[in-house]
């Protein structure tokens, strides 16, 4: 039997794809395998975002290729690079953009022509990698926020989203398969439906549908846009115990100038009030949010005021990265660039001020029974997902210790009786 090989790099969204890229092999009778050494052909699904990923993208590559079997290059550095990279790696046998998804198969055929050319990369066939009880669901495509540092829109084009009843089947049909945890996501989750044009298609009338799906423990969402959180939305959240009181709210930053650099939409005065409305009709919310610091223009004052607002709102999670020069956007041309030395030591300015804010807000949790999944053992402890931790490996753990065996994707109770600057330790209740 053939065999293939997938490295998947980038953000949880790729992973989706590169779910579905492995579903096309499998549906052609190929073999999946972790080591390159046995594959006959090696696909490394690329992230372009930002100059690490690439520069990690690249690695990859060149690690892949010196295997010597076939090797397809896919994803957003094969999307935004494409002729750069055939002209420069001319080692990879084939180099499949983002907007040639739809002839994957057919492209596929000229590197092995045992592949059937009709079976296309479907999100009916995907080969879920995240275990075996808990899935992403992508409802979307592209972005039209057009922040001035980023590239998504150059990648990936024009925000478009899923057709609903596809949607709605597909997550039926990952429940039926022992799915118990979903997570929704796109690149900007809360806008999804407004392309449809139509007042009952939105990200609540979504939910609505999700919960109706009763094998489904938890629903989670990721990546909301801080202005298309609505009050329905927070309320909905607040009131169904199966959609976690997680708010993923990727700000960047907090000071209303850079927000405006960065055409941000909202001020600070804006996301405080967000936040405190949440925090008012979600008691039990966790807030993780990302920013960004060195953005042109950046003073190290608005960088003292942006830990002045973390401390103010108290994120749960937090993370920081350096602003990245990305040819093509805006914020490329913008005067007053960062030198990188100083972007990394507000960045870790930045993440010292969080780790003491982190500590105070996990030991509020000290002595709380949390519900959850069982994700696998470390050692001699279990690990636990519950409403607190999101499943992309962000956040930090929990981890439990129990005298009863226990088996992934069991559905526990866990008392926390000990809290670190990210884990938080339990004990096994029922």
């Amino acid at each position: 039997m053939k065999k293939v090989g997938l490295v998947s790099l980038g953000c949880s969204k790729n992973l989706v794809d590169s779910e579905n890229i492995l579903g096309l092999f499998d549906r052609n009778g190929y073999e999946i395998t972790n080591d390159p050494k046995d594959a006959d052909i090696i696909v490394i699904n690329t992230c372009g975002f930002i100059e690490p990923s690439k520069k990690e993208s690249i690695e990859n590559i060149l690690e892949m290729v010196s295997y010597h079997k076939k090797v397809i290059v896919t994803g957003c550095l094969a999307e935004r690079y494409y002729e750069e990279l055939k002209k420069e790696i001319p080692e990879v046998d084939l180099f499949i953009p983002i907007r040639d998804y739809d002839k994957f198969n057919k492209l596929l055929y000229s590197l092995d022509n045992s592949i059937d050319p009709t079976l296309g990369v479907d999100d009916e066939y995907r080969i879920v990698s995240t275990g075996p009880f808990s899935a992403y669901l992508k409802i979307g495509e592209g972005c039209d926020n057009r922040c001035s540092y980023c590239a998504i829109p150059l990648i990936r084009g024009h925000f478009v989203s899923r057709d609903m009843d596809s949607i709605i089947k597909e997550a039926k049909d990952l429940a039926s398969n022992g799915i118990k945890e979903l997570v929704v996501l796109q690149q900007d989750t809360t806008k999804y439906g407004i392309d449809i044009k139509d007042p009952n298609v939105n990200i609540v009338s979504l939910l609505k549908e999700l919960l109706k799906i009763k094998e489904l423990d938890y629903i989670r969402l990721l990546y909301l846009y801080p202005d298309e959180i609505s009050d329905e939305l927070i309320e909905l959240i607040g009131s169904e115990p199966r959609l976690t009181p997680y708010f993923d709210i990727p700000i960047q930053h907090s000071e209303s100038s850079i927000l405006k650099a960065m055409y941000r939409r909202g001020d600070k005065e804006f996301l405080i009030n967000l936040f405190n409305k949440i925090r008012s009709k979600v008691p039990n919310a966790i807030l993780r949010t990302t920013v960004m610091v060195g953005f042109p223009g950046e003073t190290e004052e608005d960088v003292d005021n942006l830990i002045e607002f973390m401390k103010d709102i108290k994120f749960d999670h937090l993370g920081a990265f350096t602003y990245s020069q990305e040819e093509g956007t805006d914020a490329a041309n913008l005067p007053n660039q960062i030198e990188e030395c100083e972007k990394v030591k507000r960045k870790d300015k930045v993440m010292k001020a969080q780790q003491k804010i982190s500590y105070q807000q996990n030991k509020k949790h000290v002595g709380e029974i949390m519900e959850g999944l069982v994700i696998g053992k470390d050692n001699n402890n279990y690990l636990l997902r519950s409403y607190w931790n999101a499943p992309d490996d962000v956040d930090g753990k929990i981890y439990f210790s129990s005298n009863k065996e226990l088996h992934i994707g069991d559905k526990v109770k866990v008392k926390i009786n000990n809290a670190f600057v990210y884990d938080l330790m339990g004990e096994y209740v029922s």
